[in-house]
């Protein structure tokens, strides 16, 4: 697979608020790193701490990439060495410290799945930070059972906020 030198990402432009802080740049494509993978982002989700990132009350974690996106989805694009549980092509989703506001980025093998095929590349971007969190909170946490009633006392958008589609998951 030929890869560019660069790169599309998202950058904060620290004079403006909300969605216009957003913008377009061009950095140098990341490079992976012993036991990472390249994945060429199909999709990003966005999240609480990307908007309070965006707005400056989030700092990334020492060596984070600047860019927002804690989670993507998209096609494993390279392998750093050593990195063996994925191969070039694979369709993954992984869990981020940053950077997914990306055409491509970098991550610990070990923070990347299998897309569910039930789920598409796109839709998939939604599962390793909200879903697994979710998940994580409801059946491992709260050990939720068949046939037993959960009430959440949230799960909101923003008033005539544009909502996109959900995955589907069975």
């Amino acid at each position: 697979m030929h890869l560019p030198s660069s790169m599309t990402a998202i950058s904060i432009d620290p004079d403006r608020r909300g969605a216009e802080a957003l913008q377009p740049t061009t950095i140098a494509l990341p490079q992976p790193g012993a036991g990472e993978i390249l994945i060429r982002v199909a999709g990003a989700g966005v999240n609480r701490p990307d908007l309070i990132q965006r707005d400056g009350g989030y700092p990334p974690p020492p060596g984070a990439p600047e860019t927002l996106g804690l989670e993507v989805s998209g096609t494993v694009a390279a392998l750093g060495g050593g990195a063996e549980r994925w191969r070039v092509g694979d369709e993954v989703v992984a869990l981020l410290a940053g950077g997914g506001y990306a055409e491509y980025v970098t991550v610990d093998e070990r923070h990347a799945l299998p897309r569910p095929p039930a789920i598409d590349l796109i839709d998939a971007a939604a599962l390793p930070e909200t879903v697994f969190t979710v998940w994580t909170n409801l059946f491992e946490r709260g050990a939720l059972k068949p046939g037993e009633t959960v009430l959440i006392h949230g799960g909101s958008v923003k008033p005539n906020a544009p909502v996109g589609r959900a995955p589907a998951l069975r």
